[in-house]
């Protein structure tokens, strides 16, 4: 298994469509691209949208194989799993799809203020345990960095399979007053007839799915300059959540 890691790490490395800053680079200065994507990397001014904990990036691949006026980026810390989706472009030649093994963390390390037009964010570790409330990738703590790289309402869209975490981003979001674009707990059967939202489908998703779970879908504009954390909100966690089909990322 390492080799086969190994094996993967040193494949990525070639890979001109694929960019691995270190802590280091990160921490003591912004990213050599920050402010540079689209003039360096994609060659042109088109939006730019990202995926957060792209895993196999199943997203970014058909997001841009379908939206040619778009450039996407998948971004995860994974190499392993990100090489599957990085390989896939690569061989299909799909120009407008790149890759960024970092933390989301450093998200505004990587991107200047303004670069971003939307993020998606896809079957996410839901994080049940109260302690980890800051680390759900829609927390009002994420939201925030969000909005240092997002242009002035920039868009999110959250896909999952949790009721935990699609509950907490509602309400979330409700607190906020934030513009609600879309939002359902049952996509499958909302009535929603979006084909790219509907047809492309992540590794958890199919396998979600296949046990019976439905999949909720909200996509909301980050209009406000700070997000807010209500009191209530600081303790929203469930052991219950951790009993669905939904509760393990590997």
């Amino acid at each position: 298994m390492a080799k086969h890691k190994l094996a993967r790490f040193a494949a990525m490395a070639t890979y001109p469509h694929v960019f691995q800053p270190t802590l280091d680079e990160l921490l003591s200065q912004p990213y050599r691209l920050s402010g540079r994507w689209n003039s360096e990397v994609f060659h042109n001014d088109r939006p730019l949208v990202l995926e957060l904990g792209c895993g196999k990036g199943e997203y970014t691949v058909g997001l841009a194989e379908r939206y040619a006026d778009r450039n996407f980026i998948g971004i995860d810390i994974k190499g392993a799993r990100m090489w599957v989706g990085a390989t896939d472009a690569l061989n299909r030649q799909i120009p407008n799809a790149a890759f960024l093994r970092t933390r989301i963390e450093m998200l505004d390390r990587c991107f200047a203020p303004g670069e971003v037009s939307e993020i998606w964010i896809t079957f996410p570790d839901p994080q049940p345990q109260k302690k980890r409330i800051g680390k759900r990738l829609t927390s009002a703590r994420f939201l925030n960095r969000y909005l240092r790289c997002l242009k002035p309402d920039g868009i999110v869209h959250l896909k999952t399979d949790s009721t935990l975490l699609y509950t907490y981003t509602s309400r979330l979001v409700s607190y906020n007053q934030l513009e609600v674009l879309a939002d359902t707990d049952d996509l499958y059967h909302s009535g929603i007839t979006d084909e790219v939202l509907l047809s492309i489908k992540t590794h958890y998703e199919t396998l979600f799915s296949s046990r019976g779970a439905t999949i909720k879908y909200l996509k909301f504009k980050l209009n406000k300059e700070v997000v807010e954390l209500p009191d209530e909100l600081t303790v929203f966690a469930t052991d219950a959540d951790r009993s669905t089909p939904s509760a393990h990322r590997p």
